[in-house]
């Protein structure tokens, strides 16, 4: 994994203070009133306040609580996307929820990441949910991995964090495995930190169980800087070829999407050697549960 210390990547950061985030939450209070054409007045009959503790809100000379800011949001009809920036602006974490990706009304997402794995094959690509879920797999994928793993094997990996910390995959597919397991172990952990869900603290705890994660994870994890791609070797024909593992990621659009909503994540192998040729991976009779084309 391509990573800097700490102290390499060091750089001043703006100090983000109680009145900014006050001020934030007053642009956005005063936005969404002229949107839905309420009056200070109108906004305060409707949450039970007075129009002095709106106008306080909205110059930042008060601030918030949590149960207020989810009151103003829905008094305005406020969807998920649009509540959960007002509450970062508040200065609290906002809500979210799992994204059905197999959803009815999702179908015009799934058409549309159907032709966007298709267009990067030969380059082996899967798409992910936020827990690394597989929701799909490319041929190039699958004509890439059935080289080296049994069929049967492959056919039932189904989450991709799950298949870097296996047998399978560290020390046999990631070079400097121990530092990119240590970084992908401290995102999952910061992660579970912001959200508290059992699901987010059991999968840390699940992934760090396993034998090819390094004791000293936590100290590795914290003298580096987590970079949007990584090195594979994969065999490929007898000869061990490296790959960049780059990770991109679909989401709402809007201030602090990350943060806000659930995303769909693409993640493609592009190899070192742009000589080499990959035509061979996608023109196979191949099948796997995840693939749809």
């Amino acid at each position: 994994m391509t990573t800097m210390t700490s102290d390499q990547s060091h750089r001043e950061c703006p100090q983000i203070t109680s009145s900014d985030t006050s001020l934030a939450f007053g642009r956005f209070l005063k936005f969404w009133r002229s949107v839905h054409s309420h009056s200070q007045e109108q906004l305060a009959d409707l949450i039970n306040s007075s129009p002095r503790h709106i106008s306080r809100l909205e110059n930042g000379s008060s601030r918030p609580s949590q149960s207020l800011a989810n009151d103003i949001a829905q008094a305005m009809n406020l969807g998920q996307r649009d509540t959960n920036h007002l509450l970062i602006a508040a200065g609290f974490l906002p809500s979210t929820d799992e994204l059905d990706f197999h959803a009815p009304e999702l179908k015009w997402l799934r058409k549309t990441i159907t032709l966007s794995l298709k267009a990067l094959d030969p380059y082996p690509a899967i798409v992910m949910n936020d827990a690394s879920d597989i929701l799909m797999v490319n041929r190039g994928w699958v004509g890439l991995f059935s080289q080296t793993i049994d069929k049967a094997i492959l056919d039932r990996v189904t989450n991709n964090f799950e298949f870097l910390f296996s047998r399978q995959g560290a020390g046999n597919l990631i070079s400097g495995w121990e530092d990119t397991l240590s970084v992908i172990l401290m995102g999952l952990e910061q992660r579970a930190l912001f959200s508290n869900s059992s699901r987010d603290h059991e999968m840390r705890e699940r992934l760090a169980n396993h034998a090819n994660v390094p004791a000293d994870w936590r100290q590795r994890a914290a003298k580096l800087e987590p970079m949007p791609s990584f090195r594979m070797q994969v065999n490929l024909k007898g000869e061990l070829k490296k790959f960049f593992s780059v990770h991109s990621t679909i989401s709402t659009v809007g201030p602090a999407a990350l943060l806000s909503g659930a995303s769909i994540n693409i993640n493609t192998l592009y190899p070192e050697d742009e000589e080499l040729d990959l035509s061979q991976l996608s023109s196979g009779d191949f099948s796997h549960p995840l693939l749809f084309y």
